[in-house]
């Protein structure tokens, strides 16, 4: 630090003796006439020697353009500015490859690549693009597990958790490596992302060249994901300096009975068996589609694990039958009720009669707070309203439980809880942090924040446009020539209008009267399919 160069010789006297400009602390001694000023500006110059692995983007050079969202709910259309002001914020460079781009998980803890949150990040912003899914899916590739490494979690076909520049040693009994794989769920979402950006129109030969990563990732699932051969995912931190829990709710409290005791790892989780479904059904369908063998493998793999889960992870209570949010190390399920429902809708995995029983479960007090699903029931004994995954909201989470209930046929539902998102925003400026306290809307006129949340955080930023897709029920198949739009969950947005989206590499807008009419403008090789509005 030091203070500016002074306008002329004497308005700027010289730090007093004892100044640290290296802890940030300056002070001056002044003697000021009455009626005159004095001003110093302080320049900050940052300087590293190391080069960047993963330097800032820059702005002008944003793999999408900001949308333009004019609604009944002033809220949410600041929400939507909002957000891709942070998302611009966020993305970075592969320093490997600069044109390829991602977004950073979150300010200031995570200002790096991981692979989930990329992953969920892009796969939220499609409706603006395929650009920044395919730097994203192309960056985690360049890393893909190729070998068996214990002591970094990395295994063939594997997509990493976390780069660092060093290793984390916060205590002595955690310590993470630069290059970190500790996740189950980042290689089935690789896949997904991969199928739905083809879906909304990324070139086909930048897919086809993703295709051999997307088959070593399918048989990590059946390998190395699987590791006991029972048909379901596991996980377990072998040794014993990584991540207890190493799906998205990776704190080591996270999985828990629904009498508070903590569950025995392996651990094989609810949502992680419906990512693996996905994928598996996403995988064959991409390998069907470019004429590359395997297709039918992965489908029955699919059935069978679809099979597992029924017969394994259904529980019931006092309201009825609900899948518990994991399985522990003696194939035991675990009993607490979560949100972790919300991931399991719209993947396939599910029956109509599942997906009933757990759009109900969502849409209940002891989950919706009313601003956003808890990460877990207060009905739990181990809830906290402000525990980081075991009463928390997650904007990221509800957005997907809205994004799945739409998927489900259920839109009224998904309207609920957008809209308990969209109340959610608004105590906080008009920007989703990446969590906040899980207290009920009754009990709160405004959301009380998370002391050490990320502000901005990429999937809390990205979560509203796929609040938007969802509930507008966009559903692009630009191979099979077709655009599906289903506006029933955004009638109380009405009038509104959302310009700026992309699919298929061109311009696509869709105009929601008040009175129930829809207007979309698409490229013109789509046949646009409307259901649930007046053309």
């Amino acid at each position: 630090l030091r203070p500016a160069a002074p306008a002329s010789p004497g308005d700027a006297p010289a730090p007093a003796p004892g100044a640290d400009p290296g802890a940030g602390t300056l002070s001056w001694a002044l003697d000021l006439p009455p009626g005159t000023t004095w001003r110093a500006a302080v320049v900050c110059e940052v300087s590293d020697s190391e080069p960047e692995q993963f330097p800032a983007a820059g702005r002008e050079t944003l793999p999408w353009s900001p949308p333009v969202v004019r609604s009944a709910d002033q809220r949410l259309d600041h929400l939507v500015r909002r957000s891709a002001d942070d998302l611009a914020g966020l993305l970075l460079r592969d320093a490997e490859e600069p044109s390829d781009t991602f977004l950073a998980a979150g300010s200031p803890w995570f200002l790096t690549l991981f692979g989930r949150d990329a992953l969920w990040s892009a796969r939220m912003l499609l409706p603006l693009g395929t650009d920044l899914a395919a730097g994203t899916l192309r960056t985690l590739a360049r890393r893909q597990g190729t070998r068996s490494d214990p002591e970094t979690d990395e295994q063939p076909g594997k997509i990493l958790h976390e780069v660092r520049r060093e290793g984390q040693t916060p205590t002595g009994t955690f310590a993470l490596p630069p290059v970190y794989y500790g996740t189950v769920d980042a290689t089935p979402l690789w896949v997904v992302l991969l199928h739905d950006a083809w879906r909304w129109g990324m070139d086909p030969r930048e897919v086809e060249a993703l295709l051999p990563h997307a088959e070593a990732a399918l048989d990590w699932l059946a390998t190395h994901g699987d590791a006991d051969g029972d048909g379901l995912l596991e996980y377990i931190d072998t040794t014993g300096r990584g991540l207890a829990n190493q799906g998205w709710k990776d704190s080591g409290d996270s999985i828990r009975w629904r009498d508070g005791r903590l569950a025995e790892a392996p651990i094989a989780l609810c949502e992680v068996q419906a990512y693996a479904y996905e994928a598996a059904r996403d995988g064959a369908a991409l390998l069907r589609a470019f004429g590359r063998p395997g297709a039918e493998r992965w489908e029955e793999w699919a059935e069978r694990l679809r099979a597992r889960f029924r017969e394994s992870f259904w529980v019931s209570d006092a309201r009825g039958r609900y899948p518990a949010v994991a399985l522990d190390a003696h194939k035991r399920p675990v009993d607490s009720v979560t949100s972790g429902f919300g991931h399991l809708l719209g993947t396939g995995l599910l029956d109509p009669e599942e997906s009933a029983l757990l759009a109900a479960r969502l849409t209940a007090p002891d989950l919706d707070s009313g601003f956003g699903l808890r990460t877990l029931s207060t009905g739990s004994a181990g809830f906290n309203p402000f525990g980081y995954h075991i009463g928390s909201v997650w904007p990221h989470d509800t957005a997907i439980a809205v994004h799945g209930l739409a998927r489900a046929g259920f839109p009224d539902e998904a309207a609920r809880l957008a809209h308990g998102l969209i109340a959610a925003s608004e105590g906080f400026a008009g920007r989703l942090p990446e969590l906040f306290a899980g207290h009920s809307a009754e009990e709160a006129t405004r959301p009380l924040p998370y002391p050490a949340s990320c502000r901005p955080q990429s999937w809390a930023a990205a979560a509203p446009f796929l609040l938007l897709a969802a509930t507008l029920g966009l559903d692009p198949d630009v191979p099979g020539g077709t655009l599906t739009v289903s506006p029933r969950g955004a009638r109380a947005l009405a009038p509104l209008d959302l310009s700026g989206l992309r699919v298929a590499g061109g311009p696509l807008a869709v105009r929601l009267g008040a009175g129930g009419e829809v207007r979309v403008e698409a490229p013109d090789h789509l046949t646009v399919r409307l259901t649930g509005g007046a053309a």
